[in-house]
């Protein structure tokens, strides 16, 4: 299977960033893409809404719904899962990409964006991961497929926001025990992870700023990456934690320049978290 065409998509986050960017990459074959995210109205910080993104898909040839959704809340998750059920019939793919970010130390971490972190990153995954998993079992070939990075247990990576690194493991985690858990049904449920840092708000507003941006790819390499995991067979590709260029470079891409989001800039890039 090359194509998602005729699929449904359920993605997290996805008005905006790496989320919209898989989105779009499935509309462009003619999936169906429910959006559930929270920005429903615009945010001079942060462009993109679960409006916007859904026009966007629809632009590019998939069919859309957009529901206003904090997936830290059970009713409000199983409300957006029922209403995709309605408009399209089912769940074939739930992209795990909502993440809340806060690179802070253990003393400079309030527990509210503790609390945050963890809500959306690791509850919110296998909140909506539990929600979705009834419909998932009766695709023909269901994916289930997380932002969550490989996890090397090197204190390097705990040590400057400890928060963090806690929160965003826990979604690998679900993939670590998910895949063991629904193998012998054919849920896959798998990893995904850039190489390099994304050229996305959260880059620019909390990490970086236009340097960083200028040494980063952009988010279609991650949607192109992914599109070739939710394209293979689901009973065997699963428990895997994948690099967006790994990945590609293993289905045959050599190119990796046009994903370069300042193609001008032909310095090293920045490498990403959490990679051994």
């Amino acid at each position: 299977m090359s194509s998602l065409a005729g699929k449904t998509l359920f993605v997290t986050g996805g008005s905006r960033g790496i989320g919209l960017a898989i989105a779009l990459r499935a509309a462009r074959d003619g999936a169906n893409v429910v959006i559930a995210a929270k920005t429903s109205d615009p945010n001079p910080k942060l462009p993109g809404t679960i409006h916007s993104a859904a026009a966007e898909i629809e632009a590019a040839g998939g069919k859309a719904l957009a529901i206003q959704t904090d997936i830290r809340f059970e009713e409000q998750v199983q409300a957006a899962v029922d209403a995709a059920v309605a408009r399209f019939g089912g769940i074939d793919i739930l992209i795990n990409n909502a993440s809340a970010i806060s690179l802070t130390p253990t003393l400079m971490t309030d527990m509210k964006r503790y609390d945050l972190m963890h809500g959306i990153n690791t509850r919110g995954t296998f909140l909506t991961s539990k929600v979705c998993i009834p419909q998932l079992l009766k695709a023909s070939n269901p994916h289930v497929l997380n932002l969550a990075p490989p996890f090397p247990l090197q204190a390097r990576w705990f040590a400057p926001h400890v928060a963090y690194t806690m929160a965003k493991y826990g979604m690998s985690l679900c993939v670590l025990g998910m895949a063991e858990e629904f193998k012998e049904q054919g849920i896959a449920f798998n990893a995904l992870w850039p190489r390099t840092t994304i050229a996305t708000a959260a880059v620019h507003n909390l990490l970086g700023g236009d340097a960083l941006m200028r040494t980063s790819r952009t988010p279609e390499i991650m949607a192109d990456a992914a599109h070739s995991i939710l394209t293979k067979p689901s009973r065997s590709c699963t428990g895997n934690f994948f690099i967006d260029e790994d990945m590609l470079r293993a289905e045959g891409v050599t190119d990796f320049e046009r994903y370069r989001a300042d193609p001008a800039y032909t310095g090293e890039l920045t490498e990403d978290f959490f990679l051994p």
